[in-house]
């Protein structure tokens, strides 16, 4: 007795499509929920010891710089140095977050064909 062929697949295969878009859809609510939970991430960064924080959402939209004292009498050109430190630190964990995050959503899909 031959199986139904229809469009060149199995039904086995139509089950395994089924299973991607149902995983692509849960992909896609997680995306969107963790979407948000970024823009409410306060990630720090910091430089010189804790001379100068600087404070960015998880998508890497700055919130605040804070820098104390000390980091002032240091000079401009330092002061400037540390700031950029400060902001490279709190870019890398930002991302290395998201990275994180995105890998935890996708890990279980397991698109056929791909």
């Amino acid at each position: 007795m031959n199986k139904g062929q229809g469009f060149g697949f199995g039904l086995g295969k139509m089950k395994e499509l089924t299973e991607a878009f149902k995983k692509a859809q849960q992909v896609q609510e997680g995306a969107k929920r963790l979407q948000e939970e970024l823009e409410n991430m306060e990630i720090e960064g910091q430089a010189g010891g804790g001379l100068v924080k600087v404070y960015m959402s998880g998508n890497q939209e700055p919130l605040s710089v804070q820098i104390t004292d000390e980091a002032l009498n240091e000079g401009a050109e330092v002061l400037s140095d540390l700031v950029k430190a400060a902001m490279q630190d709190a870019y890398n964990k930002s991302t290395a977050t998201m990275r994180e995050r995105m890998e935890e959503l996708t890990g279980g899909l397991n698109l056929p064909g791909l």
